[in-house]
C-alpha cells in the first residue's frame, strides 16, 4: 500500500473515499450532522461510520491528541481494508499528530499472512494526505521519519511472528547479517566455539540441549562525530520450552515471542541508521533456544558466568536472565557507552504487575527513567517504573553460589529479575543502564490501539523517540 503526502488541498485530490476525523464537539456543526446522527454515529473514540453513498468514512476521536489520532487511524484503516475501494484521502489533522496518523495506518493495517495458503488481499492501494493549509516542507520530514519508524516496527513484528521452525538462533543471526548488508552496518557473529573462548558459560548452558547452536550477534551503526554512544542488548530466545523446568502446554503457545527483545534491538538499529541520527548504536543479540534433552542444563547446576559470578540454577525456565548476564558483561567490555539498554520478554510477573499494555522499566538513574518515560509519552508506548529495593535483593541469595537465578519467594518477580541483571552491571555503568521488561507488551492475542494480533514491535518507537532527543 502506497502512503503519500500530497501538496494539494483535499478537494483537489482525486480519490474514491474521503476520510474525516470528528470529535463530539465538531459533530453538531458538520454539514452531514443529521445523516450521521440518524446513522447513530456519536463521534466516540474509535467508532466509525461509512456513508457509502457519500463516499465518506467518518472516524470518531476523543481529541486531536496523538494517542487518540493513532488509535482512530488504526480503526479507520481496518475499515478501509475490509472494503473494495482502491484509494482514500484525508487531511493532515495537525503538524504534531502527523506521526501518529502515519503510525496508526501502517501499524494498524499490518497483517502477517506468511503462512496462509490463500491470504486475502485488500483492494486498497493508496492513501493520500492533503497538506491543505500547511507548508509541504514543514510536514515532509515528519512524514518520512514516521514512515521509517513505523516500517522498522513492522520489520520487528515480522521476525517475532515467524514460527520457531523458521527462526532459530542461526537463522536469527542470518537475518541480522542481511540487515547489516542492506543498511551498511558493521556485523560480527560469535558461534559456540567463540562463546566458549569468551567464557560465556551461562549463555551456552541455556542452549546446550538445542540442535541449533547458540550465537552472539553484534551490529554497529557508526556515523561520523556521534554525539552519544548507545548499547542495546536483546534477549533472543528463539523458542523457550522452559527446559527441564518444562512449561505447561498452554504456556508454551506463543513462546516464539521470547525473541522479541532481540527483534526490537534489530528494529531500533534499522530505524536509527535510516533516520541517519548522529548517535552511534551497538546492538548485541543473544540468540539461543531453550530445549529439553539428555544434555540439558538442570536445576541445581552451578554456572560460572563470563564475569566469574557463580549462579545457582533453581529453575531452567528463568533462562533469559542467564543469557543476558553474559551478554551484558560482554557488551560492557566491548563498548564504552553513554547508555546501556536491555530489552527482554523476561517475566510474566511484569504483566501481572502492570498489565499487558505497559513496559516495565528498571534501573538506578531517576533522570534517565524520567527521560525515557517522556519518550514513551511522545511515542505512544506506555512505560512504568518498577523500583529496586534492598529487601527484594536478599531473595536472590544463594547458600552455595554468588547468586540464585530465581528468588526464594514469588513476590516482586519482575523486580528480582531486574536485580539479578543488576548484579552484572559494572559499578561505573549503574546510572547508564536501564532494563526494559516487554513480556506483556511485545505480543498480544487481543488487538489494542495500533497493535494487531501477534507481535507489536514494542520498544522500537519508544527508543527512536528517546534517541532523537538524546543529549
Amino acid at each position: 500500500m502506497n502512503i503519500k503526502l500530497v501538496d494539494k488541498k483535499i478537494s483537489d485530490i482525486d480519490s474514491e473515499i474521503l476520510v474525516e476525523f470528528l470529535t463530539k464537539d465538531e459533530l453538531p456543526n458538520h454539514k452531514k450532522a443529521k445523516i450521521l446522527q440518524n446513522a447513530g454515529f456519536k463521534a466516540e473514540q474509535d467508532t466509525t461510520c461509512f456513508l457509502y453513498e457519500k463516499a465518506t468514512l467518518f472516524c470518531g476521536i476523543e481529541s486531536k491528541k496523538s494517542d487518540d489520532v493513532r488509535s482512530a487511524a488504526s480503526c479507520m484503516i481496518k475499515m478501509l481494508k475490509s472494503s473494495n475501494y482502491k484509494s482514500a484521502k484525508m487531511s493532515v489533522i495537525g503538524k504534531s499528530t502527523l506521526s501518529a496518523l502515519v503510525e496508526g495506518i501502517v501499524l494498524g493495517g499490518y497483517e502477517f499472512n506468511e503462512y496462509k495458503s490463500e491470504p486475502k488481499k485488500a483492494a486498497l492501494e493508496e492513501i493520500s494526505f492533503a497538506i491543505d493549509d500547511f507548508e509541504l516542507g514543514e510536514l515532509e520530514t515528519i512524514f518520512n521519519e514516521a514512515l521509517i519508524i513505523a516500517n522498522a516496527t513492522c520489520y520487528t513484528r515480522d521476525i517475532v511472528n515467524r514460527a520457531p521452525q523458521e527462526i532459530n538462533p542461526q537463522t536469527l543471526a542470518h537475518a541480522a547479517q542481511t540487515l547489516a548488508y542492506d543498511n551498511s552496518l558493521l556485523c560480527n557473529i560469535l558461534q559456540e566455539d567463540d562463546l566458549a573462548k569468551e567464557n560465556m558459560n551461562a549463555m551456552l548452558a541455556v542452549g546446550r540441549a538445542s540442535v541449533h547452536g547458540s550465537a552472539l550477534v553484534h551490529l554497529a551503526y557508526k556515523p561520523a562525530n556521534p554525539k552519544k554512544v548507545v548499547t542495546l542488548v536483546g534477549k533472543g530466545l528463539t523458542y523457550d520450552s522452559g527446559g527441564l523446568s518444562l512449561k505447561a502446554p498452554t504456556s508454551m503457545v506463543t513462546m516464539k515471542m521470547d525473541k522479541a527483545g532481540a527483534c526490537a534491538v534489530l528494529g531500533i538499529i534499522k530505524a536509527v541508521s535510516e533516520l541517519k541520527l548522529d548517535i552511534e548504536v551497538h546492538a548485541f543479540i543473544g540468540a539461543v533456544e531453550n530445549m529439553v534433552g539428555g544434555n540439558a542444563y538442570k536445576p541445581d547446576d552451578i554456572l560460572v558466568s563470563r564475569s566469574k559470578t557463580t549462579i545457582e540454577v533453581r529453575n531452567t525456565d528463568a533462562e533469559g536472565r542467564l543469557v543476558l548476564a553474559d551478554m551484558l558483561d560482554y557488551a560492557q567490555e566491548k563498548v564504552d557507552a553513554d547508555y546501556i539498554f536491555d530489552f527482554a520478554t523476561l517475566t510474566g510477573a511484569c504483566m501481572i504487575a502492570l498489565g499487558q499494555y505497559t513496559t516495565g522499566l528498571m534501573g538506578h538513574s531517576h533522570k534517565l527513567k524520567h527521560d525515557i518515560s517522556r519518550a514513551g509519552g511522545d511515542s505512544g508506548e506506555m512505560i512504568s517504573s518498577l523500583p529496586f529495593n534492598r529487601h527484594l535483593k536478599k531473595l536472590l541469595k544463594s547458600e552455595i553460589a554468588d547468586i540464585s537465578n530465581t528468588a526464594s519467594k514469588p513476590y516482586g518477580g519482575a523486580i528480582t529479575a531486574g536485580l539479578f541483571l543488576d548484579k552484572f552491571i559494572k559499578d561505573e555503568n549503574k546510572n547508564k543502564w536501564m532494563h526494559f521488561d516487554i513480556a506483556g507488551t511485545a505480543y498480544t492475542e487481543s488487538p489494542w490501539d495500533c497493535n494487531v494480533y501477534g507481535a507489536t514491535g514494542a520498544g522500537v518507537r519508544l527508543m527512536c523517540a528517546f534517541l532523537r532527543e538524546a543529549k
